[in-house]
């Protein structure tokens, strides 16, 4: 049963019909990062997961969004760049963000993102019952069933792709 609407047309257009059961819960914007969220508001960090979008450095730009559980750190330099075959990877940048994804640091989210966009989410990220996601803003989190990433375009589940 779908008890609200993710605010970003993209992301509440997927979840409408995926058919898989979510919660959009609101929070203030000023405490969005998923440390300050947690602490906050009770959640576990061992059940929230947070979307980064990495980019090549050299040669072609590619962009990859990747997914991995609050209490883990995304493999950027090994996993992330030997999969993306680069020389050298970096974080994207707010403004890359902003442009690739539609959304601000803080509120991104793995879900409504555009279908060419390769998504990465570590093995660990699928064992909740739930996880906490970005909610696309900076206002909003979801909680959702981590199946709903069968679900997304371009998706691969990856094994060890944070630390």
């Amino acid at each position: 049963m779908i008890e609200t609407a993710a605010s970003v047309p993209g992301i509440h257009n997927f979840l409408a019909t995926s058919g898989v059961v979510y919660e959009v819960i609101a929070c203030d914007p000023a405490l969005s990062d998923t440390a300050a969220f947690c602490d906050h508001y009770g959640y576990a960090l061992e059940t929230s997961a947070n979307t980064i979008l990495v980019r090549s450095k050299r040669g072609d730009l590619e962009y990859v969004a990747c997914v991995v559980l609050a209490t883990t750190r995304l493999d950027v330099n090994n996993v992330v760049r030997k999969r993306l075959n680069a020389r050298k990877v970096s974080f994207a940048s707010a403004d890359e963000t902003r442009a690739i994804m539609g959304m601000e640091l803080g509120g991104v989210t793995a879900l409504g993102l555009p279908a060419d966009l390769p998504l990465w989410i570590d093995s660990r990220v699928m064992a909740p019952s739930r996880i906490i996601l970005g909610g696309g803003d900076r206002a909003s989190k979801i909680i959702v069933d981590p199946a709903i990433f069968h679900q997304t375009p371009a998706t691969e589940i990856v094994p060890a792709l944070a630390k």
